[in-house]
């Protein structure tokens, strides 16, 4: 059956810059500023270090992703990959456990903003908070994925520019004080570094580039999908990569030791007042809400496509599902389900949200990378030295680092993860009558418009 020929379809409607501002907004460059404190602790004062490291390491899955979407430029992102590469029933219990991830972020900017605005206006109910984001993010959903991205580039500008007067601040700050001074190399990297710590810090600070990965959700929503998504996977994750260290050099320069705050959870507040006043920290506030609010209108959209290309092949109920609005061309029972779900956020706490997006996140990683490394092992064509380095080692290097992320997860994250990983397998059991049938598969024309 051709997708293409019928009303049901999503339509290709996005450019590069659209697809980029998605990915920095699921990203939320303000992330670096919520962990600079733990990161500075767990890393021994080497954030930018570890920033350095787990950027590196994070760019040979970024590269998988890119391999593998211009192979398969449609929605569903590392379900699609694993379903047709590796195995169709293991594919759908990756797209399952994957989706935790999806779910668990809007539940998180839901709970941030809850926190951000009930620290401004502690008079008004959490909850009023919570409904209101999701609510905003859910109705610009539905009016059209270009809607939501043309905001997100508004949304992704005004954080650069609260950042870079945050910089700019935190020079003046070293400049004008005699006591502090840049990071040279030599104590960005000494002789003496231990590296113990600044893997800790890698494997807590990988969490910020989640993200690149989103947009391949969008392929089939984008303009020459197998040309602008590979680029744009690249372009986020050099972006966060550039972004995250410049920040946090500046921060680390004038604060190498963070025993210094109050709290350590929140020192990027305190460090925004200590340089700039109540008037930077109102600003510093007010764009780290834009940052909660945008991150959630990117994981909504991501989410709704993932669950659109299971609900097309027919391995959930495809007539919910696989349902696309006919005038706004958006998966509008799949938006609407995802804000209900992220209304658990009246009941969770951020802990137990950041556990969800753990697992989810990591087993994405691993399975892109096993893909790219099946396809190697697969192939009969010439193995060129290229070849192997591209589709072999560096997969392999991917996987690896993702492996380190793995043993250091949290018995809470692995418990919650293996438990609705558990509940996706026994439904695929039952639908496809104890795997004696192969999950419903639509095919369709994988067109590069």
């Amino acid at each position: 059956m051709n997708e293409k020929t019928n009303g049901s379809q999503l339509q290709r409607q996005l450019k590069l810059i659209h697809v980029i501002a998605i990915g920095i907004a699921y990203m939320s460059p303000f992330a670096v500023f919520d962990t600079f404190g733990i990161a500075s602790e767990a890393s021994g004062g080497f954030v930018p270090a570890s920033y350095i490291l787990v950027f590196t390491a994070i760019l040979f899955t970024a590269l998988s992703y890119g391999k593998l979407v211009q192979k398969f430029p449609i929605s569903g992102s590392v379900y699609t990959y694993t379903r047709r590469i590796m195995n169709p029933y293991l594919g759908v219990v990756v797209g399952w456990a994957t989706f935790l991830a999806y779910l668990a972020l809007p539940m998180i900017n839901a709970l941030l903003a809850n926190i951000y605005l009930s620290s401004g206006f502690p008079n008004i109910p959490g909850f009023v908070w919570i409904i209101g984001l999701i609510a905003l993010t859910t109705i610009l959903n539905i009016f059209g994925v270009k809607i939501a991205a043309s905001i997100n580039i508004l949304l992704v500008m005004f954080q650069f520019l609260v950042c870079t007067i945050f910089i700019y601040l935190n020079i003046k700050s070293i400049n004008s004080d005699g006591t502090h001074q840049y990071i040279t190399f030599q104590t960005l990297f000494p002789a003496d570094l231990e590296f113990s710590p600044l893997l800790a810090g890698a494997a807590l600070l990988a969490l910020s580039f989640i993200g690149f990965d989103a947009i391949t959700t969008l392929s089939e929503e984008t303009i020459k999908p197998r040309k602008t998504i590979p680029k744009a996977i690249l372009i986020v994750a050099s972006i966060g990569g550039i972004f995250f260290f410049t920040v946090t050099y500046f921060m680390q320069s004038l604060f190498p030791n963070v025993s210094v705050f109050n709290n350590i959870d929140g020192a990027s507040p305190e460090i925004a007042y200590i340089i700039g006043g109540n008037l930077f920290l109102s600003l510093f506030i007010s764009g780290a809400l834009v940052s909660v609010f945008a991150s959630g209108l990117a994981a909504q959209l991501s989410a709704s496509r993932l669950l659109f290309a299971m609900g097309r092949d027919k391995v959930i109920p495809k007539a919910f599902f696989g349902y696309i609005h006919p005038k706004h061309k958006t998966p509008v029972p799949n938006i609407l389900l995802i804000g209900v779900l992220a209304l658990s956020a009246l009941f969770l706490d951020l802990e137990l949200a950041t556990s969800l997006i753990n697992f989810g996140a990591f087993t994405a990683f691993s399975f892109v990378n096993l893909c790219v490394i099946t396809m190697f092992v697969k192939s009969k064509r010439p193995r060129p030295v290229k070849y192997i380095l591209s589709h072999f080692i560096a997969p392999s290097l991917g996987l690896f680092f993702v492996i380190y992320l793995w043993l250091n997860l949290d018995l809470v994250s692995i418990t919650i993860g293996l438990i609705w990983t558990v509940l996706g397998i026994i439904y695929l059991a039952f639908s496809t009558n104890f795997f004696k049938i192969s999950p419903p598969e639509i095919k369709f024309e994988e067109l590069d418009m």
